[in-house]
């Protein structure tokens, strides 16, 4: 039986490196794990989703994307309906906007920090209606910079509020107790992400 491909993408000021301990759990599991590097800054969406688009054309794969890689991910399968992806898993996405981002954006200090990423990180994605799966998995122990300029007042992780993950038309959605950042290093998390990607569901 063949391996299923699993592309795996890191978010924002991160390096592709970022996604290894998810990626050797996850080889673990029986999936073949690729890393899909981009610019963040410099380059943004909007020329990482046409390599996206053509780099899942080859072959048809699942999708595993951390914080800005999930926005990436879901704004590739729109623009792009006939590429062969059946489940898609976001940790820590801000799917319906970040206030972080926003917050970040609102000084001329920090505003280039997040270049070409701003509009798609600040206004998020629609409602989800695509062929694919999609799960969220959300961090609640808020450890992280991010929420001094999110200014929350509601769960999160640190970066992302619990609500800014909750998009309309997941599949499945679950929350644990970690952070932004400690989503691509934590075991539970490698486990939700293999029982996704096999049964479209975090829990039999």
């Amino acid at each position: 039986m063949p391996t299923t491909r699993v592309i795996l993408l890191h978010g924002l000021w991160m390096p592709r490196l970022s996604m290894h301990w998810l990626a050797q759990r996850l080889r673990e599991a029986g999936f073949a794990p690729e890393f899909f590097g981009y610019a963040t800054v410099a380059g943004g969406p909007d020329t990482a989703i046409p390599r996206l688009a053509a780099h899942l054309q080859r072959a048809p794969a699942h999708l595993v994307a951390h914080s800005l890689g999930g926005l990436v991910s879901l704004t590739t399968l729109e623009r792009h309906p006939s590429v062969p992806v059946e489940r898609v898993v976001c940790l820590g996405s801000p799917l319906c906007g970040s206030a972080a981002a926003t917050g970040l954006a609102g000084y001329a200090w920090t505003a280039p920090t997040l270049g070409r990423s701003a509009s798609l990180l600040r206004k998020g994605c629609a409602p989800w209606s695509g062929k694919a799966e999609v799960g969220m998995v959300a961090g609640r122990t808020s450890l992280g910079l991010g929420k001094y300029f999110g200014r929350f007042q509601e769960e999160n992780d640190g970066t992302v509020s619990v609500a800014e993950t909750r998009l309309a038309g997941l599949t499945d959605h679950t929350v644990v107790s970690t952070s932004h950042t400690g989503l691509v290093y934590s075991r539970q998390v490698a486990s939700l992400v293999a029982a996704f990607l096999r049964n479209g569901r975090f829990a039999s």
